[in-house]
């Protein structure tokens, strides 16, 4: 008589490349779900307030991300590691956890409330060709004519994106064009997150990944803290504790910090860099589709001209990258804090 399959057993055949795509979908709907959320609380305000803010929400969703983080990380935080830190190596951190842990996150939130989702996707794709620039103008990193031309398109269809949009009331005149606050707040967001991206390649490629995750996400959040309270006001955070926002945030952060970091990491650790980059790839197809499903955002004309060159310039560099490592060893591992970079320089906003 065959004996059933264990769960743990069957969760040990799911392959890394499972675990990526998971992820990924998960990922694509944060923007959607983050939406949604601000939505149930406005429904709900207390004292004329929405407990359910955009950054409450960052807030707490990253004290959640901490808290994985540590779990999964903590034990490299010991001291013989610790030594092997210089002082270029923490100044280099501190600058990663400004710009992509507290600067960016809250560019591309304050985008999330001004313009549509797919909007903050679409425009979210200036990223990979921007870090892709400056690796080979500061780096001298080489690239492929594929690689190049895909950038240029996605570089193209971004800014098609931005300038074709209808006139809104939160809009720049600029040249001629209107241009939505809300998008320029993600395209500077996108900016911060290329450029905490070239340090991170230039200084940190040897920082263990634990210790790179924890401090870029504690510091992040605590700078974040304290400047939306500079911005804001003490009472930014005054709900901060309130039971009915804690309850989203259970399924908030239980979703996509917990189960989608989980699945991300355990994918990161059994596949290559190249398989990484292309699931990362479909991230826009799968938020735009979420963004429809969650909150019957359909796409405009604008997001799909933009979008359609957008998509065409990421199939460009898969391309490319799949040529280039064509030849390679297959067993070419994301197991460091360049390739982690690397791989997740292609997912764009992540909920965190």
């Amino acid at each position: 008589m065959t004996r059933p399959r264990r769960p743990h057993r069957l969760i040990h055949r799911i392959s890394g490349q499972t675990y990526l795509w998971l992820a990924m979908l998960i990922f694509a709907a944060s923007s959607a779900i983050t939406r949604k959320l601000t939505e149930i609380g406005a429904q709900h305000f207390m004292d004329e307030r929405n407990p359910i803010s955009l950054c409450n929400v960052l807030f707490v969703g990253n004290l959640c991300a901490l808290i994985l983080l540590i779990l999964i990380y903590g034990r490299e935080w010991n001291k013989a590691t610790l030594e092997q830190i210089s002082r270029k190596n923490w100044v280099s951190l501190t600058a990663v956890a400004i710009l992509s842990g507290a600067l960016a996150p809250g560019l591309i939130f304050q985008a999330l409330a001004l313009t549509g989702v797919n909007n903050v996707i679409l425009v979210g794709r200036l990223e990979p060709p921007l870090t892709l620039a400056l690796s080979v103008w500061l780096l001298k990193d080489r690239v492929n004519i594929w690689e190049f031309i895909g950038a240029i398109a996605a570089f193209i269809g971004v800014i098609l994106t931005i300038i074709l949009q209808p006139p809104e009331e939160a809009m720049m005149n600029m040249g001629g064009f209107g241009l939505g606050i809300g998008e320029i707040l993600a395209a500077t967001g996108s900016v911060a997150i290329a450029a905490s991206t070239i340090i991170g390649k230039k200084y940190l490629s040897q920082i263990p990944l634990g210790i790179y995750s924890i401090f870029r996400t504690a510091l992040g959040t605590v700078i974040f803290f304290f400047s939306a309270l500079v911005l804001y006001g003490s009472d930014h955070f005054a709900d901060a504790l309130s039971p009915f926002l804690w309850q989203w945030m259970f399924l908030y952060g239980g979703l996509i910090v917990v189960v989608g970091q989980s699945f991300w990491i355990k994918g990161l650790k059994t596949s290559t860099v190249s398989m990484a980059s292309l699931v990362g790839s479909f991230s826009p197809i799968a938020g735009i589709l979420a963004a429809y499903l969650i909150l019957g955002e359909a796409p405009t004309l604008p997001q799909y001209i933009g979008g359609s060159l957008i998509l065409v310039g990421l199939f460009l560099s898969q391309f490319g990258i799949w040529r280039e490592r064509n030849g390679r060893v297959a067993s070419d591992k994301v197991n460091s804090t360049q390739a982690q970079q690397q791989a997740e320089n292609g997912m764009g906003f992540k909920g965190i």
